[in-house]
């Protein structure tokens, strides 16, 4: 498939140097001066009275960094916000991430399913810290310090979907045995990251299965996909290779992409089998 070919609703984002800071970074920071005004405090005081240091409340008005939701839910008791910080801090977790991705975060928030094939490594949604964090710090060109903490976090983030009541989203996760053999981070975090595997297994609303390496040829040997429906009953697929992600709504396009995943599933190990050999591979590291 083409990085630039568009058809109907079709986006494709790529990775950029991301250098200035984002709109809703600058629009949070100056709503948090606007009630800190009305409430006739200096940034000093109002950092004393969230506990947090006057550097990080110039930092998050200024829109040079993010709030946090402590941050959000300590300015809102102190500034009387009613909310007005509150409504904005899905729109601040989602600009942490790397711009590329924002198109495709916005669309998995709104959605009701998401059934994912990734041949490579462990899906971000079931990630561990450690495991992100080994990720991020494996990045080339190097990442700052600061951008591997605001990537982090809002990966991290994202993981609510899993438990979203509201409604509750349905998940299919078809994980190549390669991606939980690649020592991400070393034995331990490895150790860590498919016991967390093993948890998701035990949820409701959660299905993985593991693609057998034996399968030596199948139909998602082309990549990475993910398949998206919204609350609206929208269908998406997103493809995303070396930091460009495709995402896709032609009713063709999408319909060929479930096929294909219907047929990964079949040829998957069954949701029990993968349970077992995720257990499997914990115990032999």
């Amino acid at each position: 498939m083409s990085r630039t070919t568009q058809r109907e609703c079709g986006t494709t984002g790529r990775r950029g140097p991301e250098k200035e800071h984002p709109a809703a970074w600058s629009a949070y920071g100056k709503l948090v001066r606007l009630f800190r005004e009305r409430a006739g405090l200096t940034q000093q005081a109002l950092a004393e009275a969230i506990d947090y240091s006057l550097e990080q409340v110039a930092s998050v008005e200024q829109g040079r960094r993010p709030a946090k939701s402590a941050f959000t839910e300590a300015a809102e008791r102190v500034l009387k916000a009613s909310g007005a910080l509150r409504v904005l801090q899905e729109d601040v977790d989602r600009a942490k991430l790397p711009l590329f991705f924002q198109d495709f975060a916005s669309l998995e928030a709104e959605a009701v399913s998401r059934f994912s094939y990734d041949p490579m490594l462990v899906p971000g949604l079931l990630q561990t810290e450690a495991y992100v964090r080994a990720l991020l710090e494996a990045h080339f060109p190097p990442l700052e310090e600061e951008a591997i903490e605001q990537h982090l976090t809002a990966r991290l983030a994202r993981q609510s979907l899993l438990t979203r009541k509201n409604p509750c989203v349905v998940f299919s996760f078809i994980l190549e045995e390669g991606a939980l053999q690649r020592m991400v981070g070393g034995r331990a975090v490895m150790r860590e990251q498919l016991a967390r595997l093993r948890d998701c297994t035990r949820m409701r609303n959660v299905e993985i299965q593991v693609m057998p390496t034996k399968h030596a040829a199948h139909s998602g040997l082309n990549g990475q996909m993910v398949l998206l429906e919204t609350v609206e009953r929208r269908q998406f697929v997103s493809i995303e290779a070396q930091g460009i992600v495709n995402i896709r709504s032609d009713r063709n396009e999408v319909s060929e992409f479930c096929l294909q995943y219907g047929m990964l599933r079949s040829q998957a190990l069954n949701t029990e089998e993968s349970a077992r050999f995720i257990e499997r591979l914990a115990g032999e590291l």
